[in-house]
């Protein structure tokens, strides 16, 4: 089991994928802390935003439906940051790690739920914005588009890739 400088432990991924680190099999928990990097800041800066909105004063004058909508694109974007910070939150409390594949396999399912609750959100974030500025057709379809591009980019295509045999 190999770690990292800090004494992180490895992820471990396909056979025969080269780690940064230096030719590894593929799993420095440095590969899981970078993925990590870019998704809590597009978790806190939508959870951020949308901590405001109640407080807008037009938000009074927002109908049930949109009302709804909002909370669930909220609590989303709430639940995606807890659960894409919980790996390293964990990682703290429990130091030592005395079964590291386990808490590899834990935090691979924490940081895929979290981008699931990240990507509904930035759907409904899409359709919430849109509708209010263009209306609830344009609203709809934007965030019907977002949510193909994101299942495309993130899930289908690197699927497709590993297939092929090309990641």
């Amino acid at each position: 089991m190999t770690t990292t400088n800090e004494g992180v432990p490895a992820l471990e991924s396909a056979p025969g994928a080269a780690t940064a680190a230096g030719g590894d099999a593929d799993g420095d928990l440095t590969d899981m802390l970078g993925e990590l990097r870019v998704l809590l800041p597009s978790a806190q800066l939508l959870s951020a935003f949308l901590i405001t909105v109640p407080f807008s004063s037009g938000f009074a004058a927002v109908v049930a439906a949109e009302k709804g909508v909002f909370i669930a694109t909220f609590m989303l974007a709430v639940a995606s940051l807890v659960m894409l910070s919980a790996p390293a939150v964990q990682h703290r409390v429990i130091r030592p790690l005395t079964d590291r594949a386990h808490f590899k396999r834990l935090a691979t399912r924490q940081i895929i739920f979290g981008s699931v609750a990240l990507a509904l959100a930035l759907v409904l974030v899409t359709q919430l914005v849109l509708s209010a500025v263009f209306g609830h057709v344009l609203g709809n379809v934007a965030a019907g588009g977002i949510a193909v591009l994101i299942v495309l980019l993130w899930w289908v295509l690197p699927k497709v890739y590993r297939a092929r045999g090309r990641l």
